[in-house]
């Protein structure tokens, strides 16, 4: 926020409850999307219902674009996954309906396809597993990004032109399961066991062939070690 900020843009965010510089909104059932955004010229969409693996986004994300099309709003952009359209997730596929949404609005748009955050492969993967003597990983590769540099790019598409379908973004490096999951329990002074899973089907066969990666995008942040030491 303060790179948009520091550029001149009033900057204000959407909450279902008040608080400083936010505006009240509730995208599940579109009460007070109209007021919210009234007289907004660009809107970033973030929101997403992780807990229950993107069940009411599709919704959620029309609910906006409608409020967005009838407030005139001139942009309209919106941060996804790496991979959505390659590994077969149910989350993935609410991602990528929301994506097709967008595109096909009738409002400019932006989306940037970002590879997962530090702290997300923590707590998806190695956090739920703190009480086993050996972390199960499954085979396949990662190239997880600092939310800093994520949020950094997503500030520049929000204040330059409608991109479409923008370049993706990855972390530093691609590393395997293992690598990372060796990483995490050094940090956090346990022994770096590790136990590799077979997983059997397409969703892990994508994951195999790097579908969760973009090696040709990857961006000079923070890498998992730094994140880790941090």
């Amino acid at each position: 926020m303060s790179s948009v900020v520091g550029r001149g843009v009033q900057v204000r965010s959407l909450s279902r409850r008040p608080g400083e510089n936010q505006v009240v909104g509730d995208l599940a059932t579109g009460a007070g999307l109209a007021e919210a955004l009234a007289g907004t010229d660009t809107v970033v969409h973030c929101a997403s219902d992780t807990r229950r693996f993107g069940k009411t986004d599709v919704a959620q994300a029309q609910n906006l674009i409608d409020a967005a099309r009838t407030a005139g709003v001139s942009h309209l952009v919106y941060i996804s996954i790496v991979g959505i359209d390659r590994v077969p997730m149910p989350y993935y596929r609410r991602k990528l309906e929301v994506e097709e949404l967008i595109a096909s609005s009738g409002i400019p748009w932006t989306i940037l396809r970002a590879t997962q955050f530090h702290g997300f492969l923590i707590d998806m993967f190695f956090k739920p597993q703190k009480m086993l003597p050996v972390l199960m990983v499954p085979r396949g590769t990662v190239q997880p990004i600092a939310v800093e540099d994520v949020a950094g790019r997503l500030a520049e598409l929000s204040v330059g032109t409608p991109a479409g379908r923008a370049t993706d973004l990855g972390g530093p490096e691609v590393l395997t399961f293992d690598e990372a999951a060796r990483a995490y329990l050094s940090a956090v002074g346990r022994k770096p066991r590790t136990a590799c899973v077979p997983v059997l089907g397409k969703l892990a066969r994508a994951i195999a062939d790097g579908g969760l990666t973009c090696p040709d995008h990857a961006f000079a942040g923070r890498t998992f070690e730094e994140f880790l030491q941090g």
